[in-house]
């Protein structure tokens, strides 16, 4: 066999962004088109402000500390989680009688979660270079196109009696009239601060809620104008964005802005909030199977900036990964065997503070990935680390396009200079 000569092997250089986007921050696309993206976005959003966060699954934050230590080789196993960790929102059934009725999955109701996902893949991939008038429509709004012709499937079976002897959780998760939520709902209701009441407060519970804020540092106000208004949810980064970002290659952010519009709107007008939270949540089960695969995929790129052949870095990525995945594992199922976390002493609010913090995949893998990268043959192995690219970003100045993707919009950096 001919000897493979050094030129002729395939290198692909690291690129710091996702290639193919048609229209990136500043750039926008047509009004019209990006009305119709932001809506796209919203109904994407709907599914998980109502799915994910009955679920307390904790989310990654950071601030201008954290970055020294924190490394691209660090960061592949903690944002892969997030993405990864996640993985009972696809397939698996439950097992747990306590959050049957709760987690949605597409193993609840094959019939509609399995057209879902072959024809989300199928228009976003496999079709997207069928164009109308110039525009790749089934790659650009595959998700609503997806979502309403298996919504009319899921109406067809609910109206026709296929699910009226059926056990209670495929009912939840198939039905497109559960719990008469369109007839029960006002047309219109305005939020208004202090709307449950006085806000009370605990111990137990604070200490308790101070582990998720742990992996949520950056969303204060947020969170805090969210409780004065009653939202039980809160405000968080939705990470399944990120996968739609990449599905329909669009990161302008006039379309999260009018998203951000359509949220409000349709907050106040509960009839028309009611009508899209029918969609039977084994849709959107199905949708993240893809868009989280999608984002386990973004966190593993970063391994494009480390030195792969260290076995140094090989070892702390994979054992951050397994110990990321089994670790809550471990607090799950005995959560379920027992009704009671691992951590179970006299003190309500360490048990808490243990249980929430290490059931979650990203932040388990965050600990053990920074513990070990930052105590594990650190000298000279900062170029190994992805250092050199990581540093650019430390500061505002620190890379042209920081000020590009970094800029608040509507010139409010007059009033709030970059540091």
């Amino acid at each position: 066999m001919a000897e493979v000569k050094p030129e002729e092997m395939v290198h692909h250089p690291p690129m710091d962004q996702l290639q193919g986007f048609e229209y990136c921050i500043d750039s926008n696309p047509s009004w019209g088109e990006a009305i119709a993206l932001a809506f796209q976005h919203y109904i994407l959003s709907l599914g998980t402000a109502v799915m994910i966060p009955t679920m307390l699954v904790p989310l990654m934050g950071g601030n201008d500390v954290s970055i020294l230590f924190f490394s691209p080789l660090g960061m592949v196993p903690v944002v892969a989680l997030v993405g990864l960790g996640l993985f009972e929102r696809g397939f698996p059934v439950n097992r747990s009688q306590l959050t049957e009725d709760i987690i949605s999955q597409v193993g609840k109701c094959v019939e509609i979660g399995l057209p879902m996902l072959i024809l989300f893949v199928a228009f976003s991939q496999y079709l997207k270079h069928v164009h109308v008038r110039n525009a790749p429509v089934l790659e650009r709004f595959s998700l609503l196109l997806c979502i309403a012709l298996v919504w009319v499937y899921a109406h067809i079976l609910t109206a026709s009696g296929a699910y009226k002897h059926t056990a209670l959780v495929t009912q939840i998760n198939c039905r497109t009239d559960r719990a008469n939520l369109i007839s029960s709902a006002l047309w219109i209701s305005i939020p208004f601060p202090l709307q449950w009441g006085a806000p009370t407060f605990s111990a137990d519970h604070a200490f308790g809620m101070m582990a998720a804020v742990l992996v949520s540092l950056i969303e204060g106000i947020g969170t805090l104008l969210d409780g004065l208004f009653g939202t039980g949810t809160g405000s968080t980064v939705s990470i399944e964005n990120v996968g739609l970002l990449g599905s329909t290659r669009v990161g302008s952010r006039r379309v999260i802005q009018i998203s951000a519009g359509f949220m409000i709107f349709f907050s106040m007008l509960g009839k028309f909030g009611a009508l899209f939270a029918s969609i039977p949540f084994t849709i959107f089960a199905a949708v993240y199977c893809v868009m989280f695969g999608i984002v386990a995929a973004v966190g593993l790129s970063f391994m494009q900036f480390t030195n792969m052949n260290s076995m140094r870095n090989l070892f702390i990525i994979g054992v951050s990964l397994f110990l990321g995945l089994s670790i809550p594992e471990y607090f799950s199922r005995y959560s379920t065997s027992s009704q009671q976390g691992p951590a179970h002493t006299k003190a309500g609010w360490f048990n808490d503070y243990i249980n929430t913090v290490f059931s979650s995949p990203p932040t388990v893998a965050l600990f053990v990935a920074v513990i070990l990268d930052n105590t594990l043959d650190v000298r000279d192995a900062a170029r190994d680390r992805g250092m050199p690219w990581w540093s650019r970003f430390r500061t505002f100045r620190g890379d042209s396009r920081n000020e590009e993707f970094y800029t608040l919009p509507f010139n409010l950096n007059r009033f709030f200079p970059p540091s």
